[in-house]
């Protein structure tokens, strides 16, 4: 069998996504020495991404997100031979002699449209409905996904298979020298609240703001708040309100801080926190749960699914809400050691090694058709 796997995304943005691409093919390579695959790179990008000798790089022009996209990628593709294609983007080929598996990881351009920008939209939106009908077989990092599918496009339950997002194995507890270095060279205080992800408006980071505000107010020695992660869209409004509030003093931002400082930036945080809106997995509080740090996120979508009973979970509509969750766990010393231990068991079944074996079964079963 030929699997083509769509990496063309890791040459125009790091993320959730990418991250995804990279571990699949990594363990893919681990599990499976005998399927011929076919990576999908952008023919511009330098790095190539193929993990092992039965993977190859196939080269092409075709843009992400193109407008086109749909009709030139599959005429790119046809000299490959394809059984099966991998579209690991969501969107699958308008047409082809393949069969088709996608990767579908939310619904939130559905949930919170004003949340997007027009292109965004006007791409996720215009095509979900062909993507799930075209698609043979889906694969959904969450329940909370699969939910969505089956709820709001009528997907039969029966061709979509949950395989949830791995946390890697830098992601664990770190000596304190080696957390030091890093603070000091980002310049971090000895104590401080994270919230990790990109900045745009299902994040919820206003929301985060306003419950900050709340408790410096209540508390004047609160730690500060990190935020560290990258520009996504629609982001004014999270500087304006830190403005508004005049929060400049109370905030450091980490904008890019680069994957290998990551582990250390999570160890070293007091609490981290996600209120997010809609989240297709949650991969940030995750990593966090990994490296020990208790987490607070957003009684939402799949957060409840992947935290368990290992983090406070808050309304995040409410301010109020959350900082008092803040306050909990950072002033209360039992709680903070029992979800420490607690996050960190919870996580352990999330691997990337599962994830690749669970969509290399799906490979198999829909190219044995």
């Amino acid at each position: 069998m030929r699997t083509g796997i769509d990496a063309r995304l890791t040459y125009y943005r790091p993320g959730g996504i990418t991250r995804y691409i990279r571990h699949l093919l990594q363990e893919l390579a681990a599990l499976d020495a005998e399927t011929d695959y076919r990576v999908v790179h952008n023919w511009r990008a330098r790095e190539d991404i193929t993990p092992g000798p039965n993977f190859q790089r196939a080269n092409t022009l075709t843009p992400c997100h193109h407008r086109l996209e749909g009709w030139t990628l599959p005429v790119e593709l046809l000299p490959q031979r394809l059984d099966v294609l991998h579209s690991t983007d969501m969107i699958p080929p308008r047409w082809g002699p393949w069969r088709c598996v996608i990767t579908i990881y939310d619904l939130h351009f559905l949930h919170y449209s004003a949340f997007m920008t027009a292109d965004s939209l006007r791409y996720y939106k215009g095509q979900i409905a062909h993507a799930v009908s075209a698609a043979d077989h889906i694969l959904v990092i969450s329940e909370s996904t699969g939910a969505d599918l089956v709820d709001l496009l009528d997907v039969p339950a029966s061709k979509i298979t949950v395989h949830a997002m791995g946390v890697g194995e830098k992601f664990h507890p770190l000596t304190d020298d080696v957390v030091q270095a890093v603070r000091t060279r980002l310049g971090l205080p000895a104590e401080y609240i994270l919230f990790v992800s990109t900045f745009e408006p299902r994040k919820n980071i206003p929301g985060l703001l306003a419950a900050y505000n709340l408790l410096r107010h209540e508390w004047p020695e609160v730690p500060p708040l990190v935020l560290a992660g990258r520009r996504g869209w629609l982001y004014d409004e999270i500087f304006a309100t830190v403005t508004e509030l005049d929060l400049q003093s109370r905030i450091i931002w980490l904008e890019n801080p680069g994957d290998d400082a990551l582990p250390a930036i999570y160890n070293g945080a007091s609490v981290f926190v996600l209120p997010s809106h809609y989240e297709g997995f949650g991969l940030t509080a995750a990593e966090a749960m990994a490296c020990g740090t208790p987490v607070v996120v957003a009684n939402r979508s799949s957060l409840p699914e992947v935290v368990g009973k290992a983090g406070l979970l808050v309304d995040p509509d409410d301010p109020a809400d959350i900082a008092a969750a803040l306050q909990r766990l950072l002033t209360d010393s039992d709680l903070h050691t029992r979800l420490r231990a607690a996050g960190r068991t919870q996580v352990a079944q999330f691997t990337w090694r599962r994830t690749a074996q669970i969509a290399l079964d799906v490979y198999r079963a829909v190219g044995a058709g």
